[in-house]
């Protein structure tokens, strides 16, 4: 997306790489057809075996997805697996033994790592890595037109008809490692009633978490970790009870963006929650280039609407604190800018806009500085008619490197209790949300780890 003030994002997810990706964004998605039912132990008149092991039962990852029953558990075993998978069934819990030593490797050739278009389903406790495209994807699209027009968001996309192609329900993603991916390491389009949670994101060209074309999402992002990506988390034109919650996106090149555009179906973006997360040293110059993407920014909002910025810690990026801007036709306003800890950043604070208003900030530190230095304060008659010329200067932007040079991240937790544990479709989702439950960062409770 673009803005007034900086280059925050390109206009839509469509020029982040060379021409030879841009036909590949869903190009895996091919052939969801249906599959047949398991015949192996514990196979029943559900079609498919409640529990189907990998290798010990199948040494395919697809084969096993096909093989379990709908609500049934695909437990793998230690192993690099070279292949795509396609989860087509509903609420089919596919779950790593070991986060580390599970590997979905694309081995930069296949595009998209997992592809879940069953309701209800889970990817859990695994590691996705070196795919042309995305780590785990969830969404509704199964049209083999729009898989042929390079996928949602692509470069020949046009926006979603979202009655034709309803949002997939039900997705979780849990203990997920993606890195080195072209595109993003978790990516939500298209789908709702989910979460995504304690995952760890690094080296995606374009952002290590995404979630796009939803209203009402039903969607929480939380206690995740992303670095060294492009834009540790994004978020187009997905509104209403979409909650970005104790997240830590730091040593990024932006760490969020939230964003409307008419790449995606549902815009403009408006009433998100982003609540106790850590946006911090966003300016990893050994991180992937984005095509047309800022640095050094901690968030970038473009032409969004009513969103409530809470509690977060927002330092240490060279660029700008946290940005407000008009992009594309869509104005930002009706954004509280709140109770956040914004400091020693290039500028702190900035609004640009046009005089469409609403925006304000109050209480986000004692010695922030903003752009323009007058900014709207929350609760004051004038926020109403306020509009921002403000600047940040911009810094050079750093080439970067390929997201296949990214070096692969530490290892991470894995999932708490045995493996064997019962499988826990992705039904109900998200449940309560409390954002009041996550404090500023360094306060009470700090942003957890995965």
């Amino acid at each position: 997306m673009r803005s007034n003030l900086i280059r925050l994002r390109r206009a839509g997810p469509r020029r982040v790489l060379p021409a030879l990706c841009v036909g590949l964004l869903l190009a895996l998605l091919s052939a969801l057809s249906a599959c047949g039912a398991g015949t192996g132990s514990g196979d029943d008149e559900g079609g498919g075996a409640a529990l189907v092991r990998v290798p010990q039962d199948t040494p395919s990852l697809q084969k096993a997805v096909d093989r379990v029953r709908p609500g049934g558990l695909v437990l793998v075993s230690p192993g690099v697996y070279r292949e795509s998978v396609r989860m087509t069934r509903p609420r089919v819990v596919l779950r790593g033994t070991d986060r580390g030593k599970v590997i979905v490797d694309g081995e930069f050739r296949r595009a998209n790592g997992i592809t879940v278009t069953g309701a209800g389903s889970v990817v859990e406790n695994l590691t996705v890595r070196g795919h042309l495209a995305n780590g785990v994807l969830f969404t509704g699209v199964t049209d083999r037109r729009l898989q042929s027009a390079a996928g949602a968001g692509g470069s020949a996309y046009d926006p979603l008809d979202t009655v034709k192609f309803p949002p997939l329900g039900g997705f979780r993603a849990s203990y997920v490692t993606a890195y080195d991916n072209a595109l993003y390491g978790i990516y939500a389009f298209d789908a709702r009633d989910g979460i995504i949670e304690r995952s760890y994101a690094s080296g995606q060209a374009d952002s290590g978490i995404y979630v796009g074309q939803c209203r009402p999402c039903r969607t929480v992002v939380r206690d995740n970790v992303t670095e060294h990506n492009a834009v540790g988390v994004e978020v187009t034109n997905a509104s209403e009870e979409l909650y970005l919650l104790g997240n830590r996106a730091s040593r990024n090149r932006v760490g969020l963006t939230v964003n409307s555009n008419d790449m995606e179906a549902l815009g403009p973006q408006h009433r998100a929650v982003v609540a106790g997360n850590a946006f911090t040293d966003n300016n990893d110059d050994r991180s992937p280039e984005q095509a047309d993407g800022g640095f050094g920014i901690g968030v970038g909002a473009g032409g969004a609407r009513d969103n409530l910025f809470t509690r977060n810690l927002v330092t240490g990026n060279h660029t700008g604190g946290l940005l407000l801007s008009d992009v594309q036709g869509y104005p930002a306003r009706g954004n509280t800018v709140r109770g956040n800890r914004v400091t020693g950043n290039g500028t702190d604070l900035v609004l640009a806009t046009s005089g469409t208003g609403g925006n304000c900030f109050t209480d986000n530190g004692g010695s922030v500085t903003a752009s323009p230095r007058g900014l709207p304060r929350c609760g004051a008659a004038t926020a109403a008619q306020a509009s921002g010329g403000g600047r940040v200067r911009a810094l050079p932007q750093p080439p970067g490197i390929s997201f296949r040079d990214v070096p692969a991240p530490p290892a991470q937790p894995s999932l708490p209790g045995p493996p064997t544990a019962p499988a826990r479709p992705a039904v109900g989702l998200p449940g309560r949300v409390d954002p009041d439950t996550f404090p500023l960062p360094g306060s009470a409770r700090a942003v957890p780890r995965p």
